[in-house]
């Protein structure tokens, strides 16, 4: 077993197929047939089920392909670390939640990429959970998500927390006279994985009601539309929806505190060699606490 047989093993447990992996490493479809039939009598097992459409992996050949991918991650990083000078370069990719790109890391964001040109800073935007697991895949460098986070292969450094309001069109009348009238309502949230939909559907749960209706956007901005628009309500972070607000486009209602208290934390994985680029990015964030401040961007 050598590394040039698992990156044909890895090809074929991708694609699903013997044919479509030899055309991706441009080999003879034999050639490949015979690597993987070599790896499977060297390892005493059987890697792959063979069926009209393909291919498909065996519990042992999920198993190596779990290592398989560990071991060129592995080699990757070994590479970056050889060839890391210390001095802040090339890629950057980080992950946040879309509530925490839009209002917070701007201007973040904005001081990194004037202070080291040369990184090629990326952000993704995605739930909580997406951004959790994105990171553990190596996906990501690095994410901002809902804590705390308790995972054995995880850093995490709290960033700031978030206080959340339900918010309503201006026409309907507070929410607060009335609790129950949140039942009647359709709830305007964000796809499953975000934690401050989580937030609000504990809430519910502990006031023993069930919405009427749910709706999933993608957007900030689809959600305060729609809730502006009287199509529903939502909860969101009060940094996101103050300027909504004075601007008269939509209403805020205060919540309980055991529900309405969000903290943001900052995640990278413990078990892999931190950059330069990301040691400096985690760094800013530690030094220009003020850059995330709620008071400076509003």
């Amino acid at each position: 077993m050598d590394l040039h047989t698992l990156k044909i093993f890895q090809s074929v447990a991708k694609m699903g197929s013997i044919s479509q992996a030899a055309r991706e490493l441009q080999y003879a479809q034999s050639n490949i047939t015979m690597k993987i039939q070599q790896l499977e009598s060297d390892l005493q097992t059987t890697l792959f089920y063979r069926h009209n459409r393909g291919t498909a992996l065996t519990d042992k050949g999920i198993m190596l392909l779990t290592y398989t991918e560990k071991i060129f991650d592995l080699i990757e990083e070994t590479k970056s670390m050889m060839n890391d000078d210390q001095t802040p370069r090339g890629p950057l990719i980080i992950g946040s939640m879309e509530t925490t790109a839009a209002i917070r890391l701007p201007v973040l964001f904005s001081k990194y990429h004037k202070d080291f040109p040369e990184v090629d800073l990326t952000l993704k935007t995605g739930s909580t959970e997406q951004n959790i697991q994105a990171v553990l895949q190596n996906e990501l460098d690095g994410a901002f998500v809902s804590g705390p986070i308790n995972h054995p292969d995880l850093i995490q450094k709290e960033v700031f927390e978030e206080e959340l309001m339900l918010i309503t069109d201006t026409v309907h009348s507070p929410i607060s006279s009335s609790i129950k009238e949140i039942q009647t309502r359709t709830l305007l949230v964000f796809h499953s994985g975000c934690a401050y939909r989580e937030k609000f559907e504990q809430w519910l749960y502990q006031e023993k009601m069930i919405p009427n209706k749910i709706m999933e956007f993608g957007t900030i901005d689809g959600i305060i539309g729609c809730v502006a628009a009287g199509l529903g309500i939502s909860m969101l972070p009060q940094s996101v929806i103050t300027k909504h607000e004075q601007d008269g486009i939509i209403r805020q209602h205060s919540i309980p505190n055991l529900y309405g208290k969000v903290k943001t934390v900052f995640i990278y994985r413990k078990d892999k060699y931190v950059p330069a680029s990301l040691i400096k990015f985690i760094n800013m964030i530690c030094d220009e606490e003020e850059l995330l401040d709620n008071k400076r961007l509003i």
